[in-house]
């Protein structure tokens, strides 16, 4: 499992290395990254739908699921709560001029699902015995991981100022601490051990990464239940932004975890003024290098 460890991170720090300058080169960078996206997904989907009694397994899947989303959702809340008490932060007001459609945002949120869906259906009723799905799925993610580390490199931000960014780092420090509690308390309730656990709830809402990293470890029922987890939390971090950013911004900006540093900056953009981009960006972008960092060091311990 340490190989496989290094395998993941491997790419994502290679990536990270390389400086380029050609924007149409980053313009087909993005758009391939957008692809594989959701062709890892169909990938992950078509997994499920091969395994064995998956419709057997449906119901404990979606108990894992929910004890899952709940118990990371009031430990984060009440980490990032904590963080906010000790530093504070102040917003802007929202921007009435330029709010997101979040009606289309809810359904961008959707397509994951769908993705994952159209594989499922397509494993279980036409390719039922297709061989090689894990292998294409996992050098199909070291390739997404690889250019998804070209455009952090070239995406015009500072590691030192981000690193540097107090509020962000907290707010990502807290997301991490307070999923690693809860992946603790989480043990006894999905009835695995305890590294697995953790490695479970360090997707941060990274669900392309989570599903295939777990599946690969612990097989596609665990990959599917890692998936759910983290669309489910972009999902929920969509509508809870609006509602408490003005109040509590660290929680607001924290508990969408990864993607705060791209599916939801719009969101949090458009509701707390920009005052709350750099913050979001700098959590985002820590959280998106320590995912699949603390997975792969999890996974690698069984």
């Amino acid at each position: 499992m340490l190989t496989g460890a290094l395998l993941i991170l491997a790419p994502l720090f290679l990536g990270f290395a390389i400086a380029l300058s050609n924007r149409q080169l980053m313009t087909v960078i993005h758009y391939s990254v957008e692809a594989l996206v959701y062709f890892i997904l169909a990938l992950l989907g078509l997994g499920l739908g091969q395994m064995d009694g998956l419709l057997g397994q449906l119901g404990t899947m979606a108990a894992q699921v929910a004890g899952l989303v709940l118990v990371l959702l009031v430990a984060n809340m009440a980490g990032l709560w904590l963080f906010h008490r000790w530093q504070p932060m102040h917003t802007e007001a929202a921007e009435t001029g330029s709010r997101p459609g979040y009606g289309r945002l809810f359904l961008a949120g959707l397509k994951p699902l769908l993705s994952v869906l159209v594989g499922a259906l397509l494993g279980y009723f036409l390719f039922p015995d297709l061989p090689m799905v894990d292998d294409v799925a996992t050098w199909a993610l070291m390739l997404l991981l690889f250019l998804i580390g070209l455009q952090l490199r070239n995406a015009g931000l500072s590691l030192r100022k981000l690193l540097m960014n107090r509020q962000g780092l907290g707010i990502a420090l807290a997301l991490v601490v307070s999923s690693l509690v809860a992946g603790l308390a989480l043990v006894p309730v999905l009835d695995i051990p305890w590294h697995q656990s953790l490695a479970l709830a360090s997707g941060f809402g990274w669900y392309s990464l989570s599903g295939i990293v777990i599946g690969d470890a612990l097989g596609p029922a665990w990959g599917g239940v890692a998936f759910l987890n983290d669309v489910l939390r972009e999902i929920i971090a969509l509508a809870l932004i609006p509602l408490v950013i003005h109040t509590r911004p660290a929680m607001a900006i924290g508990y969408g975890g990864a993607t705060a540093m791209d599916f939801t900056l719009p969101v949090i953009r458009s509701s707390g003024g920009l005052a709350c981009v750099p913050v979001a960006i700098a959590s985002g972008f820590l959280l998106s290098f320590l995912s699949p960092v603390l997975m792969g060091v999890f996974l690698s311990l069984g």
